[in-house]
């Protein structure tokens, strides 16, 4: 069984920085990539961030220049760095991983951690 575990989610204001991490375990899980979803209050959940095995990297518009995606393969973890938050940031993160289990794709995920920006 594949376990992913948020952290880092808080209150901050406007203009500052939070960081979130998701720390994957499990055996026999081949990642292909990792994902960072969001989803706020009566919205639906979208994709904020996207890494892949190979390190590419691609972002939902509204974060571009703001977000940023990284791994530490050693460590089962990926995280994203979160600047110039705004508002509309607000939301709980999930984290999510992409890869092969027993020959069939599987996506899991994380319960999920609060972002709050205030304004």
């Amino acid at each position: 069984q594949v376990q992913l575990v948020e952290s880092g989610g808080g209150l901050v204001q406007a203009g500052g920085s939070l960081r979130v991490s998701c720390v994957v375990s499990g055996s026999g899980f081949s990642i292909n990539a990792m994902a960072w979803y969001r989803q706020g209050p009566e919205k639906q959940r979208e994709l904020v961030a996207r890494i892949t095995g190979g390190g590419t990297t691609a972002y939902v518009d509204s974060v571009k220049g703001r977000f940023t995606i990284s791994r530490d393969i050693a460590k089962n973890t990926v995280y994203l760095q979160m600047d110039s938050l705004k508002p509309e940031d607000t939301g709980v993160y999930y984290c999510a991983t992409e890869g092969i289990m027993r020959g069939y794709f599987r996506t899991y995920w994380g319960q999920g951690t609060q972002v709050t920006v205030s304004s």
